[in-house]
């Protein structure tokens, strides 16, 4: 298994995007990271809180938090999104 995975945080319920990262650390994985932008933002915050106090509490710490921002659409309708990165990593 590779030492790092991503998983990109979209629509669907939050704990879909918690198992997804409790299967990838129970499949070897030492570092996951969790990326959303715009309103999917506070689904990555509240995956990466219940994986690091409920599923994996003393396993897994947040390594890192990287946030920017990016275009989105088509030239002249463009608007600016917020992204966010958080990276767990197991102990």
């Amino acid at each position: 298994m590779a030492a790092e995975s991503s998983i990109l945080i979209g629509q669907k319920p939050v704990m879909n995007y918690v198992l997804a990262t409790v299967i990838q650390f129970n499949q070897g994985a030492k570092r996951v990271s969790l990326k959303a932008r715009g309103r999917a933002i506070s689904k990555a915050v509240d995956a990466a809180e219940i994986v690091r106090t409920r599923f994996l509490p003393g396993q897994v710490d947040i390594s890192a938090v990287k946030i920017g921002s990016e275009k989105v659409g088509e030239p002249g309708k463009e608007r600016v999104v917020s992204t966010i990165e958080i990276v767990l990593e197991r102990k």
